[in-house]
């Protein structure tokens, strides 16, 4: 009875299979063509002895025709079976061959039993004595057919009846105690032999086993040489190659039989630290080196395991070797994307705060004040939403191009977001020439943009803080020069603010605005719109993105990017999110099952473990499955709290529900958690859709975060999708979803329902 995890087990089905029928019975008949000689000989000489016994008896020729159908038999027999066994070793003899060396067998047994039967029934005198020696040595000669128990029981069996025959015919009753002795050792010899054949069965068996696995093992190691960029290696004591794949000749420029017998170090470039981990004679893993041929650089892995003999002595090595080259390269370039700004080219989000943090680090030690300056450009969002994206994106490229040229060697330049830059100034002693330098930077950004033929007037708001002045800290500064640039925001366009201690009274005003979130939170100045997810293959729609509005009866509708700060900030975004995720909720179960609801979670939320409880009694109000709710994070909440934000990442996996990495490469880098195993998507940023239209550089970005995606099996989303040619683009390059105006924008629950209703009609699109 198999037990239960066989069928789980693959390597234990290889142990407890059989060798292939054909090659066992190849085998039996090989083992009976070595045993020709000796077994021809052994019947003929015993033939010849009785002959010789009874030729004063019998007639003459009737024994020299009896020894020559023996001699002929055993001939013919020989060369049939050398024959039968000249074909290759994969070849499988047919049963029938077994059947007719059982028959031969049984044949030469009876001729040869069929002269003492003869002389017996013509009443000549025989020696028994000397016959059952004879007939004992023929028996014991039986061992050529052994290994077919049909045959070793065909051969003693007419053997010994033939002579108890002759014996019983020729003495009578006198005849039983030999008889009986016969029979005994016909039955002994005939069992041990029975024993020998299964014994045989039992290492032809094994044999095949071994010989199937050893093929099975040379086929998968062939065809990850063929298929993958892996290659194999072994070294002997020496660690001169024994054994290497020809991809590794490819890799180094060489023939393969030029790298037998040299150092393995040696061929990969007298790499003086692989050299040293050989020779700890341990296990390696994964180590990473640069090989070059022909002037080209390649970057590998290898890994090894020692050779330790039976006796305990190190033999060498033998391991794998990855060419990670277009991996590395990869993750190079989304290395590239992750400190710089891909539409402007500037350092992102992420940049701009290391410079800053090294810039206040040189200040406290030279006590020279530094400065960051947070722009945001007045009046772009008209832009946008006038001429479109692409007129907007080429504003900010232009934009980031004037204040890069101003600023000059004095600071760095960048871009943290949306139509926000920040510039970092090592020295800022001298706040007359930071009010000069932020005066040419309106001025400058402030003149007109002709895009396309087409005038565009946008203006500039700066607000600045001085370290460590104004703070010792990079969040300090940040929020101060954040307070300022707000002051000068409240002031109107083209406005410059230094940071002042009263801007901290001004956000009281903040502080109300919270009080007024607090009542509003649960009734319906908060209200959820959806924003179509359409599949790039199928143009319909999989699922709705969230977005939460507020519409505030004093104030109007307040913008996400005013009120979900706040939240974040004063710990409203707990009951905030919990809200959102109930009513999106409710809101999903009234679409077809395979509809999908994406909700935003901010970072804030991720370090606190109670959100999978919260997630879970959203679920289980709505009693919807998990697996129709997805999770959008964004990139910023691995910049602190990283360790907490993945543990509950993972809890929230764990219930069912998708986890999406939301504006991925717009200011933060998360490439080291992309294999923590709880993301199931990434959704690419708009600005590389839109910028992948002129720009090669960005497609082959795209393709680097595809490829990436992809090697984490995740599903891939492009974002801001405006046009059919960025859809026909973005689902070239492999994108599953889009998401974007070209498939609705934002819409109440009810409209949502039409569009997923039977009388929605899909957009043909490219």
């Amino acid at each position: 009875m198999r037990r239960k995890n066989d069928s789980r087990n693959p390597a234990h089905r290889i142990e407890e299979r059989h060798a292939p029928a054909g090659e066992v019975r190849n085998a039996q008949l090989t083992i009976l063509s070595r045993f020709t000689l000796y077994s021809g000989a052994t019947q003929t000489i015993c033939a010849v002895v009785f002959a010789l016994l009874e030729y004063r008896h019998l007639p003459m020729l009737v024994l020299l025709g009896w020894l020559g159908l023996i001699i002929a038999a055993t001939y013919i027999s020989a060369r049939w079976l050398n024959r039968t066994t000249m074909v290759r070793r994969s070849d499988q003899q047919p049963v029938m061959k077994i059947r007719i060396a059982a028959l031969d067998g049984a044949i030469r047994a009876a001729l040869w039993i069929a002269m003492p039967v003869y002389a017996a029934l013509s009443g000549a005198p025989i020696n028994y004595a000397f016959t059952g020696g004879l007939v004992a040595m023929m028996m014991v000669s039986g061992i050529s057919v052994a290994v077919i128990p049909a045959a070793i029981t065909l051969w003693i069996s007419l053997l010994g009846a033939g002579l108890a025959f002759a014996a019983y015919y020729g003495g009578g009753a006198m005849a039983f105690p030999g008889i009986a002795i016969l029979i005994a050792y016909s039955g002994a010899a005939l069992v041990g032999f029975l024993l020998l054949a299964r014994s045989w069965q039992g290492q032809i068996d094994r044999a095949g086993v071994l010989a199937a696995k050893r093929s099975d093992i040379r086929y998968l190691l062939q065809e990850y040489e063929d298929r993958g960029a892996g290659w194999l290696w072994q070294v002997d004591s020496q660690f001169q190659l024994t054994y290497v794949s020809p991809r590794m000749g490819e890799l180094v420029g060489a023939a393969t039989y030029q790298l037998l017998g040299k150092p393995l170090a040696t061929v990969l470039g007298n790499k003086q630290s692989l050299s040293q981990i050989l020779a700890n004679r341990e296990r390696f893993d994964k180590i990473e080196l640069e090989v070059g041929a022909e002037n080209k650089c390649r970057w590998v892995t290898l890994s090894g395991s020692p050779i330790i003999d039976e006796d305990g002595q190190f033999q060498g090595y033998r391991g794998v070797g990855l060419d990670i080259t277009d991996t590395k390269s990869s993750h190079a370039k989304l290395q590239h994307l992750a400190n710089l700004d891909v539409l402007t080219g500037l350092p992102n989000r992420s940049r701009v705060r290391t410079l800053l943090d090294t810039a206040l680090s040189e200040a406290k030690q030279k006590n020279i004040p530094c400065a960051i300056m947070f722009l945001d450009l007045d009046g772009f969002k008209p832009v946008n939403d006038t001429f479109g994206h692409p007129k907007g994106d080429a504003v900010l490229k232009t934009v980031g191009r004037r204040l890069r040229d101003l600023v000059g060697p004095r600071g760095t330049v960048g871009r943290i977001g949306g139509d926000e830059f920040a510039i970092v100034l090592d020295d800022a002693q001298s706040r007359v020439g930071v009010e000069a330098l932020a005066e040419k930077l309106i001025a400058a950004v402030s003149e007109p943009y002709m895009i396309d033929n087409v005038q565009i007037r946008i203006g500039l708001s700066i607000g600045c803080s001085y370290g460590p002045i104004d703070g010792d800290t990079v969040d300090d500064l940040v929020r101060k020069a954040d307070l300022a640039l707000y002051q000068a925001k409240s002031l109107g366009r083209a406005t410059f603010c230094n940071f002042d201690p009263q801007m901290q009274v001004d956000a009281e005003e903040r502080v109300r605005l919270e009080h007024d979130m607090r009542q509003a939170i649960g009734t319906d100045q908060f209200h959820l719109l959806y924003q179509p997810l359409v599949s790039s293959s199928t143009q319909r729609v999989t699922g709705f993105e969230a977005l939460l509005r507020w519409n505030h009866p004093s104030r109007g509708p307040i913008s996400p990017a005013v009120f979900i700060p706040i939240a974040e900030e004063s710990g409203l975004i707990e009951e905030l999110g919990a809200w959102v995720l109930r009513k999106a909720c409710i809101d999903a179960t009234t679409w077809p099952d395979e509809i999908t609801v994406a909700v935003n979670v901010s970072p804030v939320q991720l370090v606190v473990p109670a959100l999978p409880n919260t997630v879970s009694g959203a679920l289980q109000k709505a009693r919807m499955p998990a697996n129709r709710l997805e999770l959008e994070v964004t990139e910023s909440v691995f910049m602190s709290g990283a360790g907490n934000a993945v543990d509950v990442l993972k809890r929230l996996r764990g219930l069912g529900v998708g986890i999406a990495l939301d504006d991925f490469g717009t200011g933060y880098s998360s490439l080291g958690y992309l294999n923590k195993a709880v993301f199931h998507k990434l959704k690419i940023d708009g600005s590389f859709v839109r910028n992948a239209a002129t720009q090669e550089e960005t497609i082959s970005i795209i393709k680097a975060i595809v490829m990436l995606a992809n090697s984490f099996r995740l599903t891939i989303t492009a974002e801001g999708v405006e046009t059919a040619e960025d859809f026909n683009r973005m689902r070239d390059l492999g994108c599953d979803q889009i998401q974007g105006y070209l498939f609705g924008r934002p819409m109440p629950i009810e409209r949502t329902r039409e569009i997923v209703g039977s009388k929605w009609e899909h957009r043909l699109v490219g």
